[in-house]
This record gives structure tokens, C-alpha cells and sequence, in this order.
């Protein structure tokens, strides 16, 4: 009796391995009755980035029982990951398209936030770059079709003949997307440079270059802790009316006159867009519950860590698609 028991026993331990063997690696469990426990994993857009982070941390704090893994690597790396199955969230700082769509990207729209013009502090005309803007049409002559050269012909002053240094994004970035259209392209590819990875690597490597320009996400654009421009950055004043003269409502050298802009409308979109998040099929379980945090109590945190609110009616849709 005692060697049936045990066989018996040791029978039920090993199905036990061999069920938890094939459960999820993410599992939306409940520590108690109403807390949760899993791993959620994110990955994509740097524009989404440091707003995730804050998200995680502070939902985290609720639960303390879920972890996250995020992580960078572009919006195209995000949209990838999602819809392989690699990861349980990917962050997308562009449309999503309808090939994508096809296989199974389910679209959450959170935030907005926009992409601004960025040179360095110690470039050349700087002074002339402040205190008149850069035209839409301009911009389109440098990054598009590569017409202006100098930045002598950008400010209007031909003695001035240091080349124009153009960066653009080397992974694939719907930053880098939404600044095309902006311009009068239509995808990434249509932007000329020298590719750099990802936001801070582009910021990096304009800032360090006084005749670079590029292109940053507003929470790479501005530094979040003092509420400037990030450190040796100049961000361009678009001049819409193009008069000659960068007004007060587009001279966007705070944060806070930014997020305004970009609330307002003043700034344009493009280059202002929606920020999505992207699950393979409609969310469930911890993941489905971690979407609808964000999209109720997380969005105390939008503003503070530097974004855009959705409107009342987009942020309502949002939380209807997660029901």
C-alpha cells in the first residue's frame, strides 16, 4: 500500500511539473483577491519610453507583485515584437498600417506628443535660428531634398558657407515617419542624413556636432527634470507663417510651452501625433487590467512626465477597445 502511495504521488508531482512547465511565461494571476501577479513585457517606440517607465514604476507600487521588462528599439521593433509574440505590449509612435492590422495588431491610442527640429546649442547661426525660425518649406530643401546646403542659406546670409550636417534615424522610428510627412514625404526613407540609433544617440550626436540638425521626441527634446531644452540642444523654432520672425508661440524653448502647443494645436500635426500602444489581439488578463490602469488613474502622470493628454472623446474610444 505504502509503494502504491508513493508511486501515486510521485505520478501527480511530475504532471505538476509538466503543467507549470506549459503555462504562460506572462501569467495574469491574482496574489489575492484583488491584486495581481505576473510579468508584463513591453518593448518599442523611445517616444513612449520614459512614459512607460513611469507607468510600470507606479503601477508597480499598486502591485507590488507584477514585474515589467521594457525596453527601446523603435516603434518598427515594437510592432515586430507584438505581433510575434515576444513581447505582451509594443509601444508604436506612428499608424498603424493595414497589413499590420491583418496580422493581428489590436491599437490602443494613449497619449500625444509631437517631434521638433533639434541643433546644437553652438551652432554657427544659432542666434539668427532663435530669433527667426525655420520655415516648413526650408526644412523640406535640407532633409528632404537636400537643396540647401549651407546654413548661410537657411538664416539669409550667403558669406556664411559651413555645411549643413543632416542626422536622421538609423532603426526603424515612426519618429522619423511622422518628420517625413511633415515635410512633405511620406515614410522614413524619404529623409536624407546619416543614420544614427535610436533618440538618444540622435540627440547625442547633434549635440556634439555644431553644424548638425536632426529630429528628437519631446521627451528627448526638452529635459524633463529642469523643464528645458535638453542639455546643448536648441530646438528649432518652426516658422509657420514663415515671416521671418519666430513668434512667441513658436519659439518653444520650455517644456511647458511645448506640451501647450502641442495640446492647442499651435504646433502642427504632423509633426505632433497620437501614441499607440499594440497587443497581438485584443488585451486580456494583466495586460488587459495594466492598459486599462493607464488609460484611467495612469493618466495623472501624462503631464508631468512631459506628454499630451488624449482629448476626452479619443481617450473614452480608447477605453472602450479594452473592455
Amino acid at each position: 500500500m505504502k509503494k502504491i502511495t508513493f508511486l501515486l504521488i510521485s505520478i501527480l508531482a511530475t504532471l505538476s511539473l509538466l503543467l507549470s512547465s506549459c503555462a504562460p511565461a506572462s501569467p495574469a494571476t491574482s496574489s489575492g483577491s484583488d491584486d495581481l501577479s505576473g510579468t508584463i513585457t513591453v518593448s518599442g517606440a523611445f517616444a513612449l519610453y520614459p512614459l512607460m517607465a513611469v507607468w510600470s514604476d507606479e503601477f508597480t507600487k499598486l502591485h507590488p507583485n507584477v514585474e515589467f521588462d521594457v525596453s527601446g528599439g523603435g516603434a518598427g521593433k515594437g510592432m515586430t515584437d507584438a505581433l510575434s509574440g515576444a513581447v505582451d505590449i509594443g509601444m508604436v509612435s506612428r499608424a498603424v498600417k493595414p497589413e499590420e492590422e491583418a496580422q493581428g495588431a489590436y491599437t490602443i491610442p494613449v497619449v500625444k506628443d509631437a517631434v521638433f527640429g533639434i541643433v546644437s546649442a553652438s551652432n554657427p547661426v544659432a542666434k539668427e535660428i532663435t530669433a527667426q525660425g525655420i520655415k516648413q518649406e526650408t526644412l523640406r530643401k535640407i532633409f528632404i531634398t537636400g537643396e540647401i546646403k549651407t546654413w548661410g542659406e537657411v538664416v539669409g546670409k550667403p558669406e556664411i558657407t559651413d555645411a549643413i550636417h543632416v542626422y536622421t534615424r538609423s532603426d526603424s522610428a515612426g519618429a522619423a515617419d511622422i518628420w517625413a510627412q511633415f515635410l512633405g514625404g511620406k515614410v522614413q526613407a524619404d529623409i536624407q542624413g546619416v543614420g544614427v540609433n535610436a533618440d538618444p544617440g540622435l540627440l547625442d550626436t547633434v549635440v556634439k556636432d555644431p553644424l548638425g540638425i536632426g529630429y528628437n521626441n519631446l521627451g528627448f527634446a526638452f529635459d524633463l527634470s529642469s523643464g528645458k531644452q535638453a542639455n546643448g540642444a536648441l530646438v528649432v523654432p518652426i516658422d509657420a507663417d514663415a515671416d521671418g520672425k519666430a513668434s512667441e508661440t513658436e519659439l518653444l524653448d520650455t517644456l511647458a510651452k511645448a506640451t501647450l502647443a502641442v495640446a492647442n494645436g499651435t504646433y502642427p500635426s504632423p509633426p505632433g501625433r497620437v501614441e499607440n500602444l499594440v497587443t497581438k489581439g485584443k488585451p486580456s488578463g494583466l495586460t488587459q487590467a495594466f492598459i486599462q490602469w493607464i488609460l484611467s488613474d495612469g493618466q495623472q502622470f501624462v503631464d508631468k512626465a512631459g506628454y499630451v493628454q488624449l482629448t476626452a472623446d479619443a481617450l473614452a474610444k480608447s477605453v472602450e477597445k479594452v473592455k
